[in-house]
């Protein structure tokens, strides 16, 4: 049994491994059995990618901005069933591109996430901002795209102007999170390469005063070490 006494340095302790932990970005919300079920008119159409029942609801009347329980729109809903024609169709027709739902997701943060560079292609064509603030966590798709590898969906994103060295709410940019939620795998050996070259600052310090190399070398990341090191003191 534990004394009370020890309670406090205990839940100190706790604390202390949770905020050092890695912890996920993301918390998507995608359209459940349930909400997919229940689901009418342009909300239903679009989980079905029905693009002439779009067009038709549309035409007489329905708000393509209308949002279900979770704050998706038809156009969320679209862009987490993969339903291309469908997002294309609603955003010529007014949806908005940069709505958020309840998770703070926008489409193009939840295209990246799905690894869905056509998708990704189709939103920042339909006016989706690069430089959106999304995700609880007030990242962009940007860091999203860093974390899980995701290359030539970065790529674009920075060729669509996304902010390289935006900060999330724990103080991680896309570089950093790179390293500190990557493996190590090519993928993310890539992306720590892809935004080096990109003009990424590589001397921003994350709230415990390590920068992007800092972490590479406590990880043992040889490769991401390499690249890293000569773009170091860059800005100076």
């Amino acid at each position: 049994m534990i004394r009370i006494r020890f309670l406090p340095a205990l839940a100190a302790l706790l604390a202390l491994l949770c905020a050092a932990a890695p912890l996920p970005l993301h918390a998507q919300n995608p359209p459940t059995d349930r909400d997919l079920a229940i689901y009418a008119g342009l909300h239903a159409a679009a989980a079905t990618g029905d693009v002439a029942e779009i067009e038709k609801l549309i035409v007489e009347g329905e708000r393509p901005d209308l949002q279900d329980s979770s704050s998706r729109t038809p156009l969320h809903v679209a862009v987490y069933r993969k339903q291309h024609k469908a997002a294309e169709a609603l955003m010529r027709l007014g949806a908005n591109p940069n709505a958020l739902d309840l998770q703070r997701f926008d489409i193009l943060t939840i295209a990246t996430t799905q690894n869905d560079l056509e998708m990704v292609k189709i939103a920042l064509a339909g006016g989706a901002k690069a430089t959106n603030v999304t995700t609880q966590s007030n990242a962009t798709a940007l860091i999203s795209a860093a974390h899980l590898g995701h290359v030539d969906i970065l790529r674009a994103l920075i060729e669509a102007k996304a902010p390289l060295d935006h900060k999330n709410n724990i103080g991680w940019t896309a570089l950093i999170v790179g390293v500190v939620l990557g493996n190590g795998s090519k993928a993310h050996v890539d992306t720590v390469e892809t935004l080096v070259k990109a003009g990424a600052d590589v001397d921003i310090k994350d709230r415990q005063g390590m920068t992007a190399l800092a972490h590479a070398r406590q990880r043992g990341y040889s490769d991401m070490v390499r690249i890293l090191e000569p773009a170091s003191g860059r800005r100076t």
